[in-house]
């Protein structure tokens, strides 16, 4: 992409998810041709202060339902979207979104396009969704189905429907599912991007190895170091970004003494977290 192509609309996108200057996203975009997420990387490897490094941008208003099976073996988080805050708020458009999620518990839905083919008193969910933009007056989608299955299932549901957490673990006892309940809260606050550093994805931990690295050798006090001093800090920099993003090496936001792992153990010893979801407006 060439600098004509890059407009500032692109140029105001980057500085509101960022919180960069308007010279330095413009500058970042030209060397990244225009690519969103390589121009995001370009201003944190030369020392910007990313304001949202992992912004969920899955709709700009609407309702997201978090829930799970009576039995707590499988959740379910229904985001349905729409244009302003006013509509979101509406009581009717809740309950409505709160006959999808009933839908999807009822099917055993597996997917979003099976949710939107399920029947929803005596009509496809798509065509009720339909009738609801007519009924309303604008736009209105289904645009995020998520699902969790495991031994026990906690859901949670924060800021009047504007954040959908499920945390997957490996027993159900109500002990657990409460503590589930306090993990989903965690992952709402602190927003971690695996269980743990082992199940963090390869490519986010290039990524931001890459990233580190990258600030390192840009600092004027490591001119002319060598290369395995560089390898060393950077790999210290990477574990300090394993503890603040991964969920277990997180300081629990109820006890700050003591990490999520730590809670977890002193809830049940042999209790672990399979997976989680979490979903957001904005």
């Amino acid at each position: 992409m060439s600098t004509a192509t890059i407009t500032a609309a692109d140029i105001n996108k980057l500085r509101q998810t960022t919180g960069a200057g308007m010279m330095d996203c413009r500058k970042a975009l030209v060397e990244s041709d225009g690519d969103f997420e390589k121009a995001i990387d370009y201003l944190r490897k030369k020392g910007q202060k990313v304001a949202a490094l992992r912004s969920d941008r899955e709709a700009k208003e609407g309702v997201i339902i978090a829930t799970t099976t009576p039995d707590n073996k499988t959740g379910f988080i229904v985001t349905l979207a729409c244009e302003t805050d006013f509509v979101a708020k509406n009581a009717d458009f809740i309950a409505f979104a709160q006959s999808i999620v009933a839908v999807a518990l009822k099917n055993n839905v597996k997917s979003l396009d099976e949710l939107l083919a399920a029947q929803l008193d005596g009509a496809a969910v798509a065509d009720k969704i339909n009738d609801q933009v007519a009924k309303i007056g604008e736009k209105v989608q289904l645009t995020r189905f998520e699902r969790v299955d495991a031994d026990g299932v906690a859901a949670y549901i924060h800021g009047s429907y504007r954040m959908g957490v499920l945390v997957g673990l490996t027993k159900d006892t109500p002990a657990v599912l409460e503590a589930g309940r306090d993990l989903a809260m965690q992952i709402a606050a602190m927003n971690p991007v695996a269980v743990d550093p082992d199940s963090v994805p390869a490519e986010v931990v290039s990524r931001e190895k890459a990233i580190v690295t990258e600030q390192i050798k840009n600092d004027p006090k490591m001119a002319g170091k060598p290369d395995e001093m560089i390898e060393k800090i950077a790999v210290g920099k990477l574990n300090a970004f394993f503890k603040e993003n991964t969920l277990t090496a997180q300081p629990f936001v109820k006890d700050a003494g003591k990490t999520v792992g730590d809670y977890l153990k002193s809830v049940d010893a042999g209790v672990k977290v399979t997976q989680f979801k979490r979903v957001q407006l904005g």
